[in-house]
């Protein structure tokens, strides 16, 4: 049994480890943050490990005591060998990050996939709060996503539940097949099309302009018509997207975070489309029974879904 298990602790320590920030804050018992602080992510892992030990001493040094600590990467551990992989901070990838975290802080840490930690945050208390299947689509520089059932993470036997963002588009365009280059080494991901990035790489395929993603919301908010074009495709296919989620998994909310959920109207123009997606939902059902909604804690989802790991998961498997 792990040392901190049976004690009474009046904290707990999240850590976000960012692509460019880290971010470490303190949730209390009754769920209010007490203290944050962040750092830019170094590059190197030696690095990254005396960058998280020092938020969290300084954190605690804050608010005085010690909690327990629970952090959330963009990667997952292998569960037979605690080593990371699939993360695209490669330099964590095939080491033991949480047990080398656990040595320099005197105590067990708990490690959880990103989207997972951000789903677990919006399913204990945040815009899913109350629902028993969450999933957490994660729209950002990438696209990942986490899944929560009763308030646990569904981490999986290889540890990539959730991830949705390296299938491929489903029911593509003849002009979308075989779609974009993925950093993955495929082609046509979901990922390729749905992140930042890939909003903007198809709307350069498109014209002969090149905008930022926050740039083309904008313009398409206007009234611009390639903006509008532009928009008009990518709600069509996060519905195309999300249509695969619910026919498999079939939450009861669907959470959407990253910087492509401030889009305003994405929840209701996604809920427009995806009967046309969703099995038999357009026959029988008049109504999609599955929530879209967006975020309640944005960025912060992902420090407090990793500070209620110790809360939610009795031994995770990514720990």
């Amino acid at each position: 049994m792990d040392p901190l298990e049976n004690r009474s602790v009046t904290f707990r320590v999240g850590v976000d480890l960012g692509g460019t920030k880290i971010e470490a804050a303190v949730l209390g018992a009754d769920g209010r943050e007490l203290v944050r602080q962040r750092v830019p992510t170094p590059r190197g892992y030696d690095e990254s490990i005396a960058a998280i030990v020092a938020l969290v001493e300084d954190v605690e040094r804050t608010v005085g005591g010690e909690g327990t600590v629970g952090i959330g990467i963009p990667g997952c551990i292998v569960p037979d060998t605690g080593l990371v992989k699939n993360a695209n901070s490669v330099w964590l990838n095939g080491r033991p990050f949480g047990r080398d975290i656990g040595a320099r802080l005197g105590r067990p840490v708990r490690l959880m996939n990103d989207a997972n930690c951000f789903a677990l945050s919006e399913a204990v208390d945040g815009a899913a709060a109350g629902a028993h299947v969450v999933f957490g689509a994660i729209l950002g520089t990438g696209v990942g996503g986490g899944i929560v059932v009763e308030k646990k993470c569904l981490v999986g036997a290889n540890s990539v539940a959730g991830e949705w963002g390296h299938n491929p588009l489903p029911w593509p365009a003849p002009d979308e097949y075989p779609g974009p280059d993925c950093y993955c080494g495929r082609r046509g991901c979901i990922e390729a099309w749905l992140s930042g990035p890939g909003l903007e790489q198809d709307y350069l395929r498109r014209n002969e302009r090149a905008f930022s993603s926050h740039d083309i919301v904008r313009l398409a908010g206007e009234g611009e018509a390639r903006a509008v074009k532009a928009m008009d495709l990518y709600f069509d296919r996060l519905a195309r997207a999300l249509a695969t989620v619910i026919n498999m998994l079939d939450p009861d909310v669907i959470v959407l975070g990253g910087g492509m959920s401030n889009v305003l109207e994405l929840p209701a123009r996604v809920l427009e489309i995806l009967p046309r997606y969703v099995f038999d939902a357009g026959s029988i059902s008049t109504v999609l029974a599955t929530r879209i909604v967006r975020a309640m804690y944005g960025d912060s989802s992902g420090w407090r879904g990793a500070a209620r790991l110790w809360d939610t998961q009795s031994r995770p498997r990514d720990a």
